[in-house]
């Protein structure tokens, strides 16, 4: 009885990578040669409070590099898998033209178009976690379209209209936590 257990275990693990990585490679045709940074904050390094409920709640610079020639715009998608009970959206912004570089402190590219947060409008909604350290993703991507998505859709939307269309993808990764 353990033995088909242990079987059955390892076959369900198996196809969960295997979906797993179909699923990659739908969505991401590349090298992976894109990179997000910030000046306000290091990978993994703590978030400054001004970017945060604590402080002025308005967005970090960031700087994408790596851009491939063919993306037509990018994408933004910055969350908080470390939310009690899911993952905490606190940003998602589309068609950034994809000569757009930089996206400025509190500000949003021209052309750019943002969705509704977890917080229930459109915007940044910095990090704000009720305890404990928190993790925020900022994900973007390099896409070889321009999305027909209305100002305001949801994260699913987002992600049901970039599938098939990622060309490349960055992360960034900050940290923060309520003193």
């Amino acid at each position: 009885m353990k033995k088909v257990i242990f079987v059955i275990f390892i076959s369900l693990l198996f196809s969960a990578c295997a979906e797993r990585a179909a699923w990659d490679n739908v969505l991401i045709n590349n090298d992976n040669n894109m990179k997000i940074t910030s000046p306000a904050f290091i990978d993994y390094g703590k978030i400054p409070s001004e970017y945060t409920c604590d402080g002025e709640n308005v967005n970090p610079k960031l700087l994408v590099e790596g851009i491939p020639a063919a993306a037509k715009t990018l994408a933004l998608i910055v969350d908080d898998p470390d939310a009690p009970g899911r993952v905490w959206l606190h940003w998602s912004v589309w068609n950034i033209p994809s000569t757009e570089t930089t996206i400025n402190k509190n500000s949003l590219p021209a052309g750019a178009v943002e969705g509704v947060t977890d917080f229930g409008k459109s915007g940044w909604g910095g990090p704000c976690p009720p305890s404990g350290e928190h993790r925020y993703f900022f994900k973007v991507y390099a896409l070889d379209t321009k999305l027909a998505l209305t100002p305001g859709a949801s994260l699913s939307e987002l992600e049901a209209a970039i599938k098939g269309h990622i060309l490349d993808k960055a992360e960034l990764v900050g940290v923060y936590s309520r003193e």
